[in-house]
């Protein structure tokens, strides 16, 4: 598809999402009540620069003003540019909330996956002294990457589609430190009637009897034991069944568009960009990779 084309479908996408919320989330009470730059341009540069690989609110800026200048006339200054993102935080949290209820989500297919992914600002080296966005980083472990870090996780669900990548169902960000186990049950106390395929961190009698309640299935792969030397033949079967399960959010749909976002860099701005990857996440797989 043309980049012109791409750009034109963007900003329309942006426009639609914004009319969409509710208007105590983005009236303004000021004389400058409709300024010649809007909202939805702002929004729409900032995410068509991510869609170029410009991952930092000022190279995001310099693209458009060097190759896209003719199409925003109105432009402001990159302080002006870089402040009106930040007001926007709210507003980037009411899209992202709207574009992932219209991810195109079947009501037919009833298996979900989970997974979860550091968000590494500081590496361990440096994880008991860092302080950026500390609103919402803390120091936590990583036990598939064996490592102490400061930061937070990204956490996903998709529904799982055939021979494709799943369909972004919901997404939420806390703490490095807080425990996959705490946030699913703060967060997912909505979902009904599902197979819900997560991780050994959600093997927990107590809450999969809960979610029995609910029809939900939790599917998780088995464990050692205090004392337990190796798995039986059975439990050996069944983990390999359920990872190849949830290999697609795994390996390809998270762990590959997190990479390419790049939300450590996004972090660094502060506790209002913590929306950003979520709003970035939601908008970018919905409209260029769902379309």
């Amino acid at each position: 598809m043309c980049k012109k084309i791409q750009l034109i479908k963007l900003y329309c996408a942006v426009c639609q999402l914004y009319c969409s919320i509710t208007a105590k989330d983005c009236q303004r009470l000021s004389n400058n009540f409709c300024p010649k730059f809007s909202d939805e341009e702002c929004i729409t540069i900032y995410l068509w620069g991510i869609a170029n690989q410009k991952y930092e609110v000022k190279a995001s800026y310099e693209f458009i003003k060097d190759y896209w200048d003719g199409w925003f006339p109105d432009l402001p200054s990159y302080q002006n540019f870089n402040r009106r993102i930040c007001n926007l935080s709210d507003i980037f949290r009411q899209i992202a909330s709207v574009v992932i209820t219209e991810s195109g989500i079947d009501p037919s297919v009833i298996d979900y996956l989970h997974d979860s992914m550091p968000v590494i600002v500081a590496n361990e080296k440096r994880s008991g002294s860092a302080k950026t966005a500390k609103e919402i980083c803390n120091k936590g472990y990583c036990a598939s990457k064996k490592m102490y870090y400061y930061g937070v996780k990204v956490h996903a669900i998709a529904q799982k589609q055939y021979e494709a990548l799943p369909n972004l169902f919901a997404a939420w960000i806390t703490p490095a430190a807080e425990a996959d186990l705490t946030s699913a049950k703060e967060n997912l106390d909505f979902i009904r009637d599902i197979n819900f395929f997560g991780d050994k961190a959600f093997i927990d009698k107590k809450w999969k009897a809960e979610l029995a309640l609910r029809g939900v299935c939790l599917v998780t792969p088995a464990k050692l034991y205090r004392g337990q030397a190796k798995l039986n033949p059975g439990e050996t079967f069944m983990n390999s069944v359920i990872s190849s399960i949830r290999q697609p959010i795994e390996s390809r749909f998270l762990t590959g568009y997190m990479k390419k976002l790049r939300f450590n860099t996004l972090l660094k701005y502060g506790l209002s960009m913590d929306c950003f990857p979520l709003f970035s996440l939601a908008l970018l797989l919905s409209f260029y990779f769902n379309s």
